[in-house]
């Protein structure tokens, strides 16, 4: 039996993790697999209950877990805490750090059936594709001290220290290159060498570890050209490997041209698979309540969670075919929705998985 713990966070959070919680339960019932989730406030809702975005005993559910399943937090409510209170820092920040979640995962794809949501033309996406990025998520400059603000007047100045370690590069590197080995065999590593000392660094210790798997095709880009050459021509990349800043970046970026934010997921794990898993997008509080949120985000992570976390891969490939047979089919929300879509709403989209996945086993 496998323990989850259940986030589901603010806004659309509660909304899409029901859904989620759904499919679940209908892998229990036809993939044989059993699940105990527990469920916990985090984020806004838990500073309005408890007093702090991440609660003593959220955090002990977690720690007695072997996964976290995360929805997305905050909301304007929050926005005039001090910084280190507000949902975003004073959760999702002190759980990376807690649990050494220092390898972010995020698949980007563009299914067949979705072509005309994405923003690059049709001849640039053609048929689909799917790109996978690798961000460094607990070290560089959101982490590294000194940072601060002081002074007044004009010679007031904030600053932030950008910082990496050969130990921390070399782990996500490993990471990078082990998924890339399992895939077309191709990583493209994104720095900033010309200008940031930082990332002379960390294309040295990515080039001495490329050494490890010479059947992986590795080479390098800056992140203003990165940038640039993902839009030009997604098909050239399969994964991509970046330090937290430039990670931030470009999963963002990658994620905006499969169409949708609410078709992201993601995975952040730590050297013995533990991880958290949580949709791409945010909270999205002007939708909140309306039942109109996508849900495919939040449910695709729970497939990464059975995957990474919980080696159930016969049932991640289950859910992986359902959603996927969902899409094709032209079930669609309204913020995926092309022409000849049937539109359907937050519960409906669920109810469609869940129906595929009973029809698949």
């Amino acid at each position: 039996m496998k323990k989850i713990a259940v986030l589901p966070g603010d806004g659309i959070g509660p909304e899409v993790m029901a859904e989620t919680v759904k499919v679940l339960e209908a892998l229990q019932k036809t993939c044989g697999v059993t699940l105990e989730m527990e469920f916990a406030d985090v984020g806004g809702v838990a500073i309005d209950n408890h007093g702090h975005a991440l609660p003593d005993e959220t955090l002990k559910i977690c720690q007695a877990s072997d996964a976290i399943l995360f929805g997305s937090v905050g909301g304007p409510k929050w926005e005039k805490l001090p910084p280190d209170q507000q949902p975003e820092r004073g959760a999702l920040l002190k759980l990376r750090k807690q649990f050494d979640l220092f390898c972010n995962i995020r698949p980007a794809k563009t299914y067949r059936a979705l072509v005309g949501a994405s923003p690059l033309k049709p001849e640039i996406v053609k048929d689909g594709f799917e790109i996978v990025c690798i961000r460094e998520l607990t070290g560089d400059i959101y982490f590294g001290q000194p940072k601060g603000r002081e002074g007044k007047g004009a010679d007031e100045k904030a600053f932030d220290t950008m910082v990496y370690s050969r130990r921390e590069i070399e782990r996500i590197a490993r990471a990078a290159f082990e998924i890339a080995r399992g895939r077309r065999r191709k990583l493209t590593s994104i720095d900033k060498a010309n200008v940031l000392t930082t990332m002379v660094l960390w294309r040295d210790v990515v080039n001495e570890v490329a050494a490890e798997f010479p059947d992986v095709d590795l080479d390098h880009l800056y992140i203003d050209n990165a940038t640039m050459q993902v839009m030009r021509d997604p098909h050239r990349f399969d994964v991509l490997l970046a330090g937290n800043l430039f990670g931030d970046i470009i999963t963002d970026e990658c994620a905006m041209l499969t169409g949708s934010l609410g078709m992201l997921s993601s995975a952040s794990i730590n050297a013995g698979k533990f991880g958290m898993y949580e949709p791409a997008g945010g909270s999205a509080p002007d939708i909140a309540g309306k039942g109109i949120a996508n849900p495919v985000a939040q449910i695709m992570s729970a497939e990464m969670m059975l995957r990474y976390s919980l080696a159930l891969s016969e049932a991640a490939d289950v859910l992986t075919k359902a959603v996927g047979n969902v899409i094709d089919q032209g079930i669609h929300t309204r913020d995926i929705a092309t022409k000849g879509s049937t539109i359907v709403n937050t519960q409906e989209m669920g109810e469609a998985i869940v129906a595929q996945i009973r029809s698949i086993t």
